[in-house]
């Protein structure tokens, strides 16, 4: 059987061994001991130039600003429609050649065709006013366009290219009341 020896080769009469290197890990260590050490006693302050002494007196934080007003996406009537579109689809250049806008009620789909348009490059733009989203439905004879289901509140405009003379069928659907507005301009 083998024998096993507690060191490798018997230490030679000329050489000295050396002293035992510091490990890496206690000198990172003391390091990190030593700069949170330094950084305990520090503290930040500023002058914001007001007058009187600040300390000793509690800051309140201020109410949070609201981004969005729910209230403000209830959909509108007849009477204010027409505002409504133009706000939310401003004017821009290109003539249009389809535009639409209405109230849907919950649960009503709206469909709405374009006269032929010609091969070409067109913008379709979109936007709708409700608590909920509002699926769009953009389609050509045999193709799909655009199926999108847009949060209300942000307008979308798409590039879409017709390769051949086409009809475009527009299909508004929400599930609860809702205005949309869309607009199809040539580019």
């Amino acid at each position: 059987m083998p024998s096993v020896r507690g060191t490798s080769a018997p230490p030679s009469k000329g050489t000295a061994r050396a002293p035992l290197a510091p490990k890496p890990a206690a000198a990172v260590a003391l390091g990190l001991v030593l700069a949170a050490g330094a950084l305990a006693g520090c503290e930040y302050t500023y002058d914001d130039g007001r007058a009187g002494n600040a300390q000793g007196t509690a800051s309140v934080d201020p109410a949070p600003a609201f981004t969005r007003d729910p209230l403000q996406q209830d959909p509108v009537g007849d009477a204010e429609l027409g505002d409504w579109v133009s706000r939310a689809l401003p004017d821009s250049t290109g003539p249009v050649v389809q535009a639409d806008a209405g109230l849907l009620g919950a649960g009503e789909v709206r469909t709405v065709s374009s006269p032929v348009l010609e091969t070409g490059t067109y913008i379709l733009a979109i936007a709708c006013r409700s608590q909920r989203r509002v699926t769009f439905t953009v389609r050509t004879e045999t193709l799909t366009l655009v199926d999108l289901g847009l949060r209300c509140g942000i307008n979308r405009e798409n590039v879409i290219y017709l390769s051949t003379d086409s009809v475009l069928t527009v299909r508004v659907e929400a599930r609860t009341a809702a205005n949309y507005a869309f607009r199809v301009r040539r580019l």
